[in-house]
């Protein structure tokens, strides 16, 4: 499947590029983008995961990033599948340099295991980034992150809900904390009487923050 890119009518100031999560497609990503009450044109990029096998979910094919093993969070550390959609999203970030957009102004974003993969490859493979938006997310495979500090200031805004049933909420808290231990001083971090799912005022906040960057960045 291709991505969804959705062009503004005038010359976009940014780019964003979405992941969606398990079991989703990009139409999901994409319809969260037209939600997104923005003042700024910008171009969205949401991009399919390939179908693959899901072992917690008795091994049915569907849209995933990476292979999820069972319930606790590092079973959700398939080094393997990260990996190689990590390079996928890097060569999607790669495709936006070369139509135009410099490094600091393309942010990856995404939805639970979309934001997961979100913050892996701007913390991994991305020395430049506009920043990234982790919604219902955390962050895998932390062992592979060596250079990690390399990235502190790169603009983080996670969001999540304190009733989230699929991604529970102290895995989302861990990664903040972990952040923080690295030396990320960008952070937004918002809270959501919600569960597994996005809401109308983080839609909102999520918009503030994004515009927020996109000016800083004119600077």
């Amino acid at each position: 499947m291709q991505p969804i890119i959705i062009e503004p009518p005038q010359q976009a100031k940014a780019c964003v590029i979405w992941m969606h999560g398990l079991g989703a497609g990009a139409s999901d990503m994409s319809e969260l983008a037209k939600a997104m009450p923005l003042n700024v044109p910008v171009k969205h990029v949401s991009l399919p995961a390939p179908s693959r096998p899901v072992t917690i979910n008795a091994g049915m094919v569907m849209p995933a990033w990476y292979d999820i093993t069972g319930i606790s969070l590092t079973d959700r550390e398939d080094e393997a599948g990260i990996l190689a959609s990590s390079a996928r999203i890097v060569e999607t970030f790669e495709e936006q340099k070369q139509a135009g957009f410099l490094p600091s102004q393309i942010y990856l974003a995404g939805f639970s295991q979309g934001g997961a993969m979100a913050l892996f490859t701007a913390l991994k493979s991305l020395n430049e980034l506009g920043g990234v938006m982790a919604l219902s997310a955390y962050l895998p495979l932390r062992h592979a992150l060596s250079e990690v500090a390399l990235h502190a200031k790169t603009p983080v805004f996670m969001a999540s809900g304190n009733m989230d049933e699929v991604v529970r909420p102290e895995w989302s808290s861990q990664t903040v904390e972990w952040l923080k231990a690295q030396g990320f001083d960008k952070l937004q971090v918002q809270k959501y009487p919600m569960g597994h799912q996005v809401c109308f005022e983080e839609v909102q906040d999520l918009a503030k923050w994004l515009e927020s960057q996109i000016e800083e960045g004119k600077s």
